[in-house]
């Protein structure tokens, strides 16, 4: 079954749901963001009961506000002890310490900002919510100058993501500090069959402009990066196993490789990669559908898959308004103009820009050789598709 909430699901997973009627718990949010469409709903009520008499039912969640119907409704049945587990960062690094024995990590609370003792933590180092979403109040603390302007920054972003998501999406209050890890970032979305194997669906490089970047502009997969990472991937994957038992279970997880070994920074449980990117991105790059793929059991062939899609790169980019420029004194994004600006575009998501903070994605192919596209969209402050309002240009 779905759990369908706000702030976003894309129209290809509709498609999805319709297509293939995949059940649809027929919660306020849902029926909201289904509308019309023919959806094969199930009751609130008859979601709770199969849940309790089926703890390893297949669920998929598109947004993280759904934590808290999964916190009311299924208690008794594990789930939610599994989900917390992976949403506290700092209760999943306790989890797996024994494989990372020198790994740094501590808890900090939201109040106690101004009291950490720069001595007692290892620079340079990340800062995150322990339950967060979006890159929302993440920093990377250089050296110990830095610190009084991060605090100040951290204070601002949780005190404006209250309106927009719920505490058990971003947590206010506490934060956990770990060693920043050099080399290379990537994401997983993977899920578990019904027999607790795992199963991957993409693997996509986190580019970054910086060492001080710690944005999402730019997500890409390929055939070598899918083939090199699939051997550690599963390594990680078996150690997750063995510490907590998960059948018939979606993640997107987010880590880093460091001298062959994977070094996980988050691992978000129930879904894959946040507002319909990584999944739908799966579906354009590769044709595989993802939420098929989850509820039908299926495993993708990549060697059929490659065959058609040699030295093609496939990327997702967030058009994040970096520019400077405040989104009262813009009157749209030129979307079209970016569209010439990329070999093969391959779709255009726009997005409400004022009440989410960005303009939209777009999702591209790229072909060997012309992987500048890539590095000019990365490093671009997005001015030159910015439109004004005839207001600010007088």
């Amino acid at each position: 079954m779905i759990l369908l909430d706000y702030p976003y699901t894309s129209d290809f997973l509709k498609e999805t749901i319709v297509q293939f009627q995949l059940p649809v718990v027929a919660t306020v949010p849902a029926k909201e963001i289904m509308g019309d469409l023919k959806v094969n709903w199930i009751s609130e009520r008859d979601a709770v009961i199969s849940l309790r008499d089926k703890p390893d039912s297949k669920v998929y969640t598109n947004s993280e506000n759904s934590i808290e119907w999964i916190e009311q409704n299924t208690q008794g049945t594990g789930i939610p002890e599994k989900i917390r587990i992976f949403k506290n960062k700092y209760a999943f690094r306790e989890l797996i310490k024994e494989a990372y024995p020198d790994y740094f990590f501590s808890k900090l609370d939201l109040g106690d900002l101004d009291n950490l003792v720069l001595s007692s933590v290892r620079f340079p180092f990340i800062i995150k919510p322990i339950v967060g979403f979006f890159s929302l109040g993440v920093h990377l603390v250089s050296k110990a100058e830095d610190w009084p302007s991060i605090k100040s920054k951290i204070r601002s972003e949780m005190e404006a993501t209250k309106a927009l998501y719920p505490k058990e999406v971003v947590d206010n209050t506490a934060f956990v500090l770990e060693e920043y890890i050099e080399g290379e970032e990537y994401a997983l979305d993977c899920y578990f069959d019904e027999n607790g194997d795992p199963v991957i669906l993409n693997v996509l490089h986190h580019v970054f402009k910086s060492m001080d970047d710690v944005s999402d502009r730019l997500y890409s997969s390929s055939e070598k990066t899918i083939r090199s990472l699939e051997k550690p991937i599963l390594e990680f994957l078996a150690v997750i196993s063995s510490k907590i038992g998960l059948r018939n279970f979606p993640l997107h997880i987010e880590f880093r490789m460091k001298s062959g070994k994977l070094i996980p920074i988050e691992v978000n449980p129930m879904r894959f990669g946040g507002w319909c990117t990584t999944a739908d991105l799966t579906w354009y790059s590769y044709g595989i559908n993802s939420y098929l793929s989850f509820f039908e059991s299926q495993r993708p062939d990549w060697n059929k898959i490659f065959e058609i899609r040699q030295e093609k790169t496939y990327s997702l980019i967030l058009l994040d308004n970096n520019s400077g420029i405040p989104f009262e004194e813009i009157a749209y994004f030129d979307f079209g103009l970016l569209a010439k600006d990329f070999e093969r575009p391959l779709h255009i998501r726009k997005v409400h820009m004022e009440k989410y903070g960005v303009f939209g994605f777009i999702f591209t192919e790229t072909g060997k050789g012309n992987e500048q596209e890539l590095q000019r969209i990365l490093h671009s402050d997005l001015r030159s598709y910015i439109k004004l309002l005839p207001s600010t240009l007088a």
